[in-house]
């Protein structure tokens, strides 16, 4: 009897990627995706996979690393609190820092609001072979200048071109750079971590009752969170307007963390599968060179050893 054949990361872990996926095809809208889901896993069962995950993606990396073909890009974005640090810092560990670059997009500097939008994401793509990881990205200039006018108005744009389409255009720009960096070898997965207004308010009553993490709460967060229904609606036409085949969103269930890192991890181990990644291989002249090399350190080695044995011969006897 023949055997059946095994099954690809991307049909194991289908049930924590599918779910989550929207590429554009069909209505979205955010309310019909839920935060608290935990796929009928329980929190062990979770690390269990989060282990496993982590194990392909070191794996992975280093087929990438060395083929030096492909590269990554890692889109996080997320309300504030939405465990965006704790998941890059769970799904990650144990990889090469040598591959992998994590870029936090504060607010932006004198020079980059002297360029064009999307300036300061380019000077930070992952070179080939590599994996870049944006903790907020391009799409807070469609997401907080939207929320914040006043942000749009310190861009220096010239005014005849702020119109009421500029978020229209935008998206356009932006899913036609994405596309651009598919068709040149950047894999772009796009993940907003959907976390519900309640637990965001646990966390950070827990920020504020744990020294250790007072560091991370900000009153600016507060004033933030007072626009919820605003920034859940652009959220909503982000997403809709972005997700592609060739650049997919994925609504991350964020409530529990765990399972959360459960869908980042499965979708990006997955996703590095069906690049077909290996280790680049030796040509046939490279190979001779190698063999030539091969014997000559086995004959240094036998050298050393012939001189060992004269030396202990030249020895005199002990008296």
């Amino acid at each position: 009897m023949s055997k059946k054949p095994s099954k690809s990361l991307a049909q194991e872990l289908d049930r924590y990627i599918t779910p989550f996926r929207h590429d554009g095809s069909g209505k979205f809208h955010l309310k019909d995706y839920k935060t608290d889901e935990k796929g009928d896993l329980d929190k062990e069962q979770g690390q269990e996979i989060l282990d496993a995950n982590k194990k392909r993606l070191i794996a992975f990396q280093e087929k990438l690393y060395a083929q030096d073909r492909w590269s990554v890009l890692i889109v996080l974005q997320a309300m504030d609190a939405g465990g965006k640090d704790s998941a890059i810092k769970a799904i990650f560990e144990g990889i090469n820092p040598q591959g992998c670059e994590v870029t936090a997009f504060k607010q932006p500097s004198k020079n980059e609001l002297d360029h064009d939008f999307l300036w300061r994401h380019v000077v930070a793509l992952p070179e080939r072979g590599h994996i870049g990881i944006f903790n907020r990205s391009h799409y807070e200039e469609c997401l907080v200048t939207r929320v914040h006018p006043e942000i749009l108005a310190n861009e220096k744009l010239p005014s005849r071109l702020v119109i009421k389409n500029i978020w229209t255009e935008r998206f356009e720009d932006i899913c036609a750079w994405e596309r651009y960096l598919c068709r040149n070898g950047t894999l772009v997965l796009k993940f907003f971590l959907n976390v519900s207004k309640q637990e965001q308010r646990e966390r950070f009553l827990d920020r504020l009752e744990e020294p250790a993490k007072q560091w991370k709460f900000s009153m600016d967060d507060i004033k933030e969170r007072a626009l919820w229904p605003r920034y859940q609606a652009v959220y909503q036409d982000i997403v809709r307007h972005t997700a592609t085949p060739h650049a997919p969103w994925y609504v991350v269930p964020a409530d529990h963390k765990w399972f959360a890192r459960v869908v980042i991890g499965s979708v990006i181990v997955a996703e590095l599968e069906k690049l077909d990644l290996r280790f680049p291989r030796a040509d046939k002249a490279s190979l001779a060179e190698f063999e030539n090399v091969r014997k000559a350190l086995e004959q240094e080695e036998k050298g050393a050893k012939k001189r060992t044995k004269r030396k202990v011969r030249k020895q005199p006897h002990a008296q």
